[in-house]
């Protein structure tokens, strides 16, 4: 069944681009805005499945996207939102991601979406519920907390990196060459290291690397 999405995105180009993609799966835009009144208008007359919005919009072309993404988190708690951005902007960033404890909620940047099928996967993906993150956004939130991460190491480092994007033992499994024992072993080190409570499955262990990054 198609989601109903309202899109936010202030170029005229980009923002067609997206309904029509979207649309193209099957999904309904119930709206499509250029700046972040118009995306809480929107948001607020439809009651989308999910939200997807740009972070820099009118008028000041800040952070105005991802603050308005952040007020409706706090109105309607559990609404799915999807970010899609050239940048990361560190403050706003941290406060999506730790609305509604980091469910329902991803930030991917625009220049690394490279297949149509990855970002109507992570559409998906966050509209269920689950929780995506570009690792590049993981990466520059991660160099904000450097001294606890200089207990792990390079291996260590990299997995979790990956295990923040949302992927299972075996995906990491298969993007770094190991076995999925190996994975396991590392993942256990890495929660046991950064003093995080251990996790029974895949997403509770995303949300509590989340936690970490936002702390």
């Amino acid at each position: 069944m198609g989601l109903r999405v309202v899109l936010a995105e202030d170029s005229v180009l980009l923002r067609d681009g997206l309904g029509a993609l979207l649309a193209r799966f099957g999904h309904e835009v119930a709206a499509a805005v250029g700046d972040a009144d118009g995306l809480l208008a929107a948001v607020r007359a439809h009651a989308p499945d999910v939200v997807v919005t740009d972070v820099r919009m009118p008028p000041g072309f800040q952070d105005e996207g991802l603050r308005a993404a952040v007020l409706l988190r706090e109105e309607r708690p559990g609404l799915p939102v999807l970010v899609l951005s050239q940048y990361v902007q560190h403050a706003y960033a941290a406060d999506l991601l730790d609305s509604g404890d980091g469910a329902g909620v991803g930030y991917l940047l625009k220049d690394r979406v490279g297949q149509v099928e990855e970002f109507v996967a992570a559409l998906t993906e966050v509209a269920g519920g689950g929780t995506v993150v570009d690792p590049e956004v993981v990466r520059q939130l991660l160099r904000r907390r450097r001294d606890p991460l200089a207990r792990l190491t390079a291996r260590e480092r990299e997995v979790l990196a990956l295990v923040a994007e949302g992927r299972s033992n075996a995906a990491v499994a298969r993007e770094l060459v190991v076995s999925e024992a190996a994975v396991g072993k590392h993942i256990g080190s890495i929660l046991a290291k950064l003093d995080l409570p251990p996790a029974e499955d895949g997403h509770r262990r995303v949300l509590a690397v989340l936690a970490f990054l936002r702390g």
